[in-house]
């Protein structure tokens, strides 16, 4: 029986998407809404939503590691990373290219082997060699026009989740998760 959440996928972004074995995932305008709060002490702090928390534990549990590249540093970061057992995470990233190429080489898999998830320029490096590249909606026209798949779901706001389904739903894994929770 499919899953509730299952609904059809284009053939060429099931192909793409069954074919990979990391997703690559930005921070701010993609895992958060984009906002930066600060407290009166300077320190940084993120909303994260709790079901990508979810969706990211699902994806891992599955058979496809998760990794973080972000441009900035912060702690909440670091704590939320731990929390949902992701141990790639590349904080300060200036050349996210770089950092790409590390996660690549670590895991011997190729650029297809790949999800990219961003929503702005300092994305386009990675959006533009993965196999899957991702945008959210709000994205700026030029990231949007270069990813094979754009979320429903807003940044901060359940995109991961979404497109950790698309990937389990593809590669045959969602309804045996969903399943586990009906047991």
């Amino acid at each position: 029986m499919p899953a509730s959440s299952e609904r059809a996928v284009p053939a060429a972004l099931a192909e793409r998407a069954h074919a990979i074995r990391l997703l690559v995932l930005d921070v701010d305008g993609v895992l958060t809404d984009g906002t930066l709060y600060f407290s009166h002490g300077g320190e940084q702090l993120k909303a994260f939503h709790i079901q990508d928390g979810l969706g990211i534990k699902l994806l891992r549990a599955s058979g496809v590691e998760v990794a973080i590249v972000t441009g900035r540093r912060s702690q909440a970061l670091e704590q939320r990373a731990r929390e949902l057992g992701v141990e790639r995470l590349f904080q300060g990233a200036d050349d996210k290219l770089t950092a790409f190429s590390a996660l690549l080489a670590a895991q011997q898999l190729q650029p297809a082997q790949a999800a990219c998830m961003g929503d702005d320029l300092p994305d386009l490096p990675l959006l533009t060699r993965c196999g899957l590249a991702v945008a959210v909606p709000d994205a700026p026209e030029a990231v949007r026009a270069r990813a094979h798949y754009v979320t429903r779901r807003a940044a901060g706001r359940g995109a991961v989740r979404e497109v950790c389904e698309l990937l389990m739903q593809v590669q045959g894994t969602l309804a045996r998760a969903i399943d586990d929770y009906l047991k």
